[in-house]
């Protein structure tokens, strides 16, 4: 038998503390098993990702969930209060505010144990989280960055 060593995640783990800025967001909301859920909304709202681009500007795409309350909101942020959304997207004006955040570099398949791992640093750490939701911000293109250079900002939301 072979062994095979478990490649590690290239995350970092000393957050930044950062101002996330207030946000135009457009999403499609699942309540339940996080897990389950997200894979679910984004396949609901990508193919809506045109429809939402024809009279708003897109500027990112980006996640925000609720682990305690079981939320999972896939979405894009855009410019300016939305015009004309398709049937199911839903807007609001997230607040944003002060957030720890950690980077993960790689595929999007290694965020559940990236954000395994980052729950387990803010515990070590003992970082003052606020409710709110947290924020998966999807740095990187990924039909033309790499599969392994992808970033993804995980930010918590601290006092």
């Amino acid at each position: 038998m072979t062994a095979t060593a478990e490649k590690p995640l290239n995350l970092t783990t000393t957050p930044e503390m950062v101002q996330w800025p207030e946000t135009h967001y457009v999403f499609i909301e699942k309540v339940g098993p996080i897990p389950t859920n997200a894979p679910q909304a984004w396949n609901a709202m990508h193919p809506l990702v045109p429809a939402i681009a024809k009279n708003n500007q897109v500027t990112g795409y980006m996640s925000l969930y609720d682990m305690d309350r079981q939320i999972y909101r896939a979405g894009v942020s855009i410019a300016a209060e939305p015009k004309e959304l398709p049937e199911g997207v839903r807007y609001e004006k997230f607040a944003g505010g002060k957030c720890a955040r950690f980077v993960l570099t790689g595929p999007f398949t290694l965020l559940p144990d990236a954000t395994g791992r980052t729950v387990e640093r803010v515990r070590e750490l003992k970082l003052p989280v606020r409710a709110g939701f947290n924020i998966e911000n999807y740095v990187d293109d990924p039909r033309v960055t790499p599969e392994d250079q992808l970033r993804t900002e995980i930010l918590f939301p601290v006092e």
